[in-house]
This record gives structure tokens, C-alpha cells and sequence, in this order.
């Protein structure tokens, strides 16, 4: 047998065993776990003094837990000795400040820091491998939180006494209804209240354009003028794009159609085991690219103002790079919505790709030509597993109480898959090695330059984005030659941050613009000297849109144009929205 065949085989058995093992372990690498661990434990034996330290640390945080047990116990009124994280809410009930709770309470605090101590600043110890073994600690405590456990939560047991037991009934009652519908792949309860096309995604408008991978939706004018330039909005195909179409109070693009701008977005194919060979390229020619050339015709003469939100703003990116490169002078903006083009302190999903793990996940895609959402959602669950795993527990299964389903949650229960070459792609050239930032992507066997761009940009970031950090997003502000680069901070999350709604109550956000030759200054300096407003960070946008647009005194666009080949195919929101 020929010596490529035998390694060809060898590999397919790899493969194999990767994947099953990754199905095990949702997508983790238990090699990468045991090897970060490896090094911290061994990195940790040699280090006397670092021991010494952590027993000290230990005695004399008992002492302090001890002390502030036995004077609360006293009726003494003592400032507690720890305090939780400002994003921790595990223990913000008014229950938690009395005996014995608080004193439960800062015992796992204590724990908490401990395990801080122990798993940071060892010598020797590589940064990546060192907040694995910080991470994994953290998750190991949460799960031990007595917030977890109904003898220990206070609030658990007034909901006890409150309805004589009837939570516990109630919460099997709810797990078991959660693990039926996860069994027959059905969404969360509440869903069927949300469907899109009657109470989601119901902006006026019309399919223009369709290939393999995305549909081009046309959305209807309701003004009677218009500016000229019109928008074309790129999403994220790890999602539906009616996140930015969701109810009508709160769809940015039936928002920004009122406010006299005409607006196409893209809705991406549904990836299955036959699109397995997709790739980066793909997205950008048959994605940005068709829907340009299909904007010019519909449109003709105008620059378009481009806006790309997470995933979708980084193959904007990569599009717009192209086309400075090649002269392309077809944009008259570009926006990016929680979108990176810098992956090198990409946040805590960093933890997650390596060598390893990204050879598991690339077997795991392999088998099954593309990677499913519910693959993907460990690793973000495990981000936020206190908000969305163990509060989740505590309030449905152990208090008996369901939240009720908003649209934004009923848009994220509707999942997609990412293809596997796309997703090897994007994984290896962008997360793992910063090639785009680093100057070395290649489009069609040539780097591109984001330093190429020249044109005005705005971006967003989110206080709470655990998906795209806001100092990731916001160093769009020195890779590029543009004349001007506004970057605005809104409060909230990757999703929640984002679909901020004028008329939404507690948000504001800061803003600033630096232009071409303006001194450059790091995130914490920015938040300085950025100013600060009230309200919905759509306003801003707009504002800055129409600025950087002519006048709104432009009679509509018509929808599509038949005479170059964009007859409109059947009404918004398409039938790529609905692939499953």
C-alpha cells in the first residue's frame, strides 16, 4: 500500500477518535486541559516561597471570616471582609446580608480568592496555560456556590416555605419539560410565541437577489425622501439576521428606514453537511461582494455605507481591505457593531483556541461538514456560566420560577451551523494567528492591508461583551489610515448592548472621534475623554450616517430592478430566515 494512502488512513482514524471524544466533551480538548494543568501543577511544586504565601494567605483569611462570623453572631453591625465582583449578582438579595447566610456567603468568597491566588502568578507558568487553570477554578467553585445548593440559599427556602414545597415539584416539572424539548431538538418554552414573518422580522421589504449562500433583502422606503447613499448592513452567519429585525419597537432596521435611509441586508444560508467546503472567500465574493453589485444596480451612482455586525464586520473588514487594495472606491463608509478585526486579546473565548482545541473542533467539523450552534454554545456558556447556566438553575429547578420569553431570547434559541472550511478558516487565520491584523490574509494569493482603508469609520463595543470585547473592537482605531475613526461605548452585552432601542430605559454611551494625525490613546484613557450621553447609541449613529451622507431630499429607490437581473424574488424576511 502506498505510504500517502496509509498516512491518509492513519489520519481518518485520528479524526475519528477526536471527534467522538470531542462529542463527549462539547468540543473541549481534555488533552489542552490536561496539559495547562501540567503546567501550573509542576510550576507549583517547584515554588516554595509561592506556597508559603498561599498558607499564610489561608490562615489569615480564615481568621478574618472567623472574626466577622463571630460579630455578627455578637448583633455587631462589621464590615464584611470580602465583597463580590461587580458583575457577581449570586448574592445581591437582601437575605444574603443576614446570619448565617453572610457568613456562608464570604466563606466561598474567601474560597474564591484563595483559588485566585493559587492559580496566578506561579513562575513559570506560560500566561495561556495559566488562565486555563484560573478559569477551569473558577467554574469548578461556581459549581459549588451555595447559591447551588437549596439548604444553603436563603431564597431557595423562602420560596419552600412560601409554597409549602410546591417549587420543588415545580422545578421537576421544568426540567423535565426542558429535557424533552432539548431531546426532540425543539426551542426553549415561550418560543412559539415569537415567529418570524408574523411577530419577528416583519419590516416591510423584498428578496433582490439570491445565490447559494445568502439571500439580499430590499426593505420598503417609509419616507418620502430618502438619502441617497444607501445602507447595506452585513450579520453574523453564526445567527439569524433578524437580531437587527426583531419586534417593531426594537428593530433597528425598520429604525433606520424611518429615519430616510434606504436598507439592504444580507440573510445567510443555513450550512449543511453538502456546503462543507465554504470558505472565508465564499462569504466575502458571494456575501459583501454580490450584494454590492447588486446594490449598484438597484441603486446606481451612490457609494454605499457599509455596516457589519460581529462576524459579519469582520468579513466587511476583509472586503473593504480588498477592495482599497484593488482601488475599489465603491463604499462611502464602513461600521463595525461589536465586530474584531484583532484577535490577539480577544477576551476570555482565547482559552479556547489553541493547537489542540482547534484540532478537535476541525475533526469534529470534518465528520460532520460543519460545526452545530449547540457545539458552539458550551464554550459561551461556560463565559457566563453564572448568568446562564447555575442562576438558570436556581430560579427554574430549585425556585419553581420561569422567566418569560423576550424576542431577543427567542432569536437566540434559533440557531445555525458554520461550514467547515469557513470555520477552520476563520478559527486558524484570524483567532489563532491575527492574520488580519498582522498583515498576513490573503485574498486571491495576496495579503491585504487594513491600513489600505481610508475611508470614515464608526464602531461599536459593548461594557459587557464577552463575545468581542469592547478594547478588542476598539483597535479599529490604529490599524487603518482613515481620516477619522468614531468609536462609541454602549452599556450592556454582545446582544442585549447592541439592540438599544431609543426609548430604552438605563442606557447611555460614550463617544469620541479621533482623526487622521490626533494622538492615540489606550482604552482606559479613552473612557476619560470620551463624552458621556443619555440614551440609545442609534441616535449617534444616525447622526453620524447622515453627516457622512447628501441631503434626505431623494426620491426612494426602486424595489429591486428588473432590468438588470434584481426582479425581487418574494417578500422579506425570505426563505433562507427559515432553513433549520
Amino acid at each position: 500500500m502506498h505510504a500517502d494512502t496509509i498516512s491518509h488512513n492513519a489520519r481518518a482514524v485520528d479524526r475519528l477518535v477526536h471527534a467522538t471524544m470531542g462529542k463527549l466533551t462539547g468540543g473541549m480538548s481534555p488533552i489542552a486541559l490536561y496539559q495547562a494543568w501540567q503546567d501550573w501543577a509542576s510550576h507549583a511544586s517547584c515554588a516554595p516561597g509561592k506556597q508559603v504565601e498561599l498558607a499564610e494567605n489561608a490562615v489569615r483569611n480564615l481568621g478574618r471570616v472567623a472574626m466577622y462570623g463571630l460579630s455578627r453572631t455578637l448583633g455587631q453591625d462589621v464590615e464584611p471582609p470580602y465583597k463580590p465582583l461587580p458583575q457577581d449578582y449570586r448574592f445581591r438579595h437582601p437575605s444574603w446580608q443576614k446570619m448565617p447566610w453572610s457568613f456562608i456567603q464570604q466563606s466561598f468568597l474567601m474560597q474564591e480568592q484563595w483559588w485566585h491566588y493559587a492559580t496566578t502568578r506561579i513562575p513559570g507558568v506560560s500566561p495561556r496555560n495559566e488562565n486555563m487553570v484560573a478559569f477551569g477554578a473558577r467554574q469548578i467553585l461556581d459549581m459549588f456556590s451555595p447559591t447551588n445548593l437549596p439548604y444553603l440559599n436563603p431564597e431557595v427556602l423562602d420560596a419552600m416555605r412560601e409554597t409549602k414545597g410546591r417549587n420543588f415539584a415545580q422545578g421537576v416539572k421544568n426540567w423535565l419539560e426542558d429535557l424533552r424539548r432539548i431531546i426532540n431538538n425543539e426551542p426553549p418554552v415561550g418560543a412559539e410565541q415569537f415567529k418570524v414573518g408574523e411577530n419577528l422580522a416583519t419590516t416591510p421589504g423584498k428578496v433582490v437577489y439570491r445565490n447559494r449562500l445568502m439571500e439580499l433583502i430590499q426593505y420598503s422606503p417609509s419616507t418620502k425622501k430618502v438619502h441617497p447613499e444607501p445602507v447595506l448592513v452585513v450579520p453574523a452567519w453564526i445567527m439569524k439576521y433578524y437580531i437587527l429585525d426583531l419586534s417593531e419597537h426594537n428593530s433597528l432596521v425598520r429604525w433606520l428606514v424611518g429615519q430616510g435611509h434606504t436598507v439592504f441586508i444580507i440573510s445567510w444560508l443555513n450550512p449543511g453537511p453538502e456546503d462543507r467546503n465554504l470558505s472565508m472567500d465564499d462569504y466575502r465574493e458571494m456575501g459583501v461582494m454580490d450584494a454590492l453589485k447588486a446594490i449598484n444596480a438597484i441603486v446606481p451612482d451612490q457609494k454605499v455605507h457599509a455596516a457589519g455586525y460581529c462576524l459579519g464586520g469582520t468579513i466587511l473588514s476583509i472586503a473593504a481591505a480588498t477592495m482599497a487594495r484593488e482601488g475599489d472606491d465603491r463604499l462611502a463608509s464602513m461600521t463595525l457593531i461589536a465586530a474584531q478585526t484583532d484577535f490577539k486579546e480577544a477576551g476570555e473565548l482565547m482559552l479556547f483556541i489553541n493547537e489542540s482545541q482547534l484540532t478537535f473542533l476541525e475533526d469534529i467539523m470534518w465528520e460532520q461538514g460543519y460545526l452545530d450552534a449547540k457545539q458552539m454554545s458550551g464554550a459561551f456558556m461556560m463565559l457566563r456560566s453564572k448568568d446562564l447556566l447555575w442562576s438558570r438553575l436556581v430560579n427554574e429547578y430549585l425556585k419553581g420560577e420561569r422567566p418569560k420569553l423576550n424576542d431577543l431570547m427567542a432569536w437566540n434559541a434559533d440557531t445555525t451551523r458554520m461550514p467547515y472550511r469557513m470555520h477552520s478558516q476563520y478559527l486558524r487565520s484570524l483567532f489563532l494567528n491575527n492574520d488580519l491584523a498582522e498583515g498576513r490574509f490573503e485574498v486571491d494569493g495576496r495579503p491585504i492591508f487594513l491600513r489600505d482603508l481610508r475611508l470614515p469609520i464608526f464602531a461599536v463595543g459593548a461594557t459587557k461583551d464577552h463575545v468581542a470585547p469592547w478594547p478588542s473592537v476598539f483597535k479599529i482605531r490604529r490599524l487603518t489610515s482613515s481620516p477619522e475613526v468614531t468609536f462609541c461605548l454602549t452599556k450592556g452585552g454582545h446582544n442585549a448592548g447592541i439592540i438599544s432601542e431609543p426609548g430604552h430605559p438605563r442606557r447611555d454611551y460614550l463617544i469620541h472621534t479621533r482623526h487622521s494625525g490626533d494622538r492615540t490613546y489606550s482604552p482606559e484613557q479613552w473612557q476619560t475623554i470620551a463624552e458621556r450621553y443619555e440614551g440609545s447609541w442609534w441616535l449617534a449613529w444616525q447622526s453620524w450616517l447622515a453627516q457622512h451622507s447628501g441631503p434626505c431630499d431623494a426620491k426612494p429607490p426602486a424595489m429591486g430592478n428588473v432590468d438588470a437581473g434584481y426582479a425581487p424574488l418574494c417578500d422579506a424576511p425570505g426563505t433562507y430566515v427559515f432553513q433549520r
